[in-house]
């Protein structure tokens, strides 16, 4: 079966991404296909440095940097790839991915990471960050989400199956769409990572900065504890994360993957604040050994086994990996350090590969490949 990969932009290595790179290994012969595509070329290894067709958005002006204010654009340009001469398509989308034209004989299975956060749970947070949410301007934008919610509606009845990466997500797509879907976890490339028993006395937060991630909110707790803390990563509110970042507190922007492992590896533990569809890097820290304090909503509740019984119910809890905070607030933050601080000890760094091992690229591959080969087993006599 001829096969279509569609993804929605290409600007860096990202959680999205890793499961593309992962799914284009599974299927090398397969066509790629993103709105954008600004990956250098020394960083193009997880697509096998294979051609990608895009959009006319990748010519609009400031593309690279201001691509998200071409959102309303998307599912017009989306729509515009021909698509005909497929006869799978695999869509890997968090935003209109799966707004693809299908054909007649076609199947469209997608890897849904979440259903588009900009129009559903997070638009009044989306509108207020970006100064969009008030007066007419306000008012226009918000009739046009609410047009944009029906499209996203109207479009998922042209997928076939749907794949949810947790099963966190795989409520809100029952939800947003009506449609059941089967949960896959990302590939974590856990192999890469390893465990390192000794600790240094310094926690790490790894994230691109983008409001939801709050690592503002984490930069603003440790400032007010005076513990040392690694900042990793790189994005549109590093300028307003620094600010607010103390003597105590190290921003290093975005790092290669081997140094940023070694923080990793050494650190107390690392913290994390997002409400997350799954959380990648959560699952790296426990395969190096180190523990996780986490705002304990999302997809994080399926990665981490938190110390309390009361934070999950009927979970075992002999081997914690972490523990969780309850509200996205520097009190609740700096309460769950205190208390890891008190505790330690009782992460065993084995017990939290262990855990860490359970979302293998390994795994994955078997999980993907079976759906999709069940999947065109029943739509034709030839899988894939």
């Amino acid at each position: 079966m001829k096969t279509a990969i569609v993804h929605e932009w290409l600007i860096s290595y990202a959680g999205s991404e890793r499961v593309l790179g992962q799914i284009a290994g599974l299927y090398p012969d397969a066509d790629i296909y993103s709105l954008l595509d600004f990956l250098p070329d020394g960083e193009r290894d997880f697509i096998f440095n294979k051609h990608v067709n895009t959009s006319f958005i990748q010519k609009l002006p400031m593309a690279k940097e201001k691509y998200r204010n071409y959102l309303l654009l998307m599912p017009f340009a989306i729509k515009r790839f021909d698509l005909s001469g497929y006869d799978l398509i695999i869509t890997s989308s968090h935003t209109v991915a799966k707004g693809v034209k299908k054909y007649p004989g076609q199947l469209h299975i997608c890897y849904c990471h979440t259903p588009m956060r900009y129009i559903w749970d997070l638009q009044s947070q989306y509108l207020k960050e970006s100064g969009l949410d008030r007066g007419i301007r306000g008012v226009i934008l918000k009739a046009l989400f609410s047009g944009l919610r029906k499209w996203d509606v109207a479009t998922s009845k042209n997928v076939d199956h749907f794949i949810a990466n947790s099963h966190y997500i795989k409520e809100r797509i029952k939800k947003a769409y009506g449609r059941d879907s089967e949960v896959i976890y990302p590939p974590v490339d856990i192999e890469n990572f390893k465990v390192n028993e000794k600790k240094e006395d310094f926690f790490i937060a790894v994230s691109r900065m983008v409001p939801y991630k709050k690592m503002d909110l984490i930069v603003e707790a440790f400032s007010e504890m005076g513990l040392p803390l690694i900042v990793i990563g790189d994005g549109p509110d590093f300028g307003k994360v620094k600010r607010k970042a103390a003597k105590n507190i190290e921003l290093m922007g975005h790092l290669k993957v081997d140094v940023l492992k070694m923080y990793m590896q050494k650190a107390r533990a690392l913290v994390f604040a997002a409400e997350e569809d799954f959380g990648i890097v959560p699952v790296e820290a426990q395969a190096c050994g180190t523990p996780v304090i986490a705002f304990g909503k999302g997809g994080i509740r399926e990665t981490v086994i938190p110390l309390s019984e009361k934070e999950a119910p009927g979970m075992e809890l002999k081997h914690p990996t972490g523990i969780f905070f309850n509200e996205q607030t520097t009190s609740a933050l700096i309460d769950a350090i205190k208390r890891f601080e008190k505790i330690e000890e009782r992460f065993n760094p084995y017990d939290l590969r262990r855990n860490a091992e359970k979302f293998s690229k390994e795994r994955f591959d078997k999980e993907f490949r079976n759906f999709i080969n069940g999947k065109t087993a029943g739509f034709s006599n030839k899988a894939i």
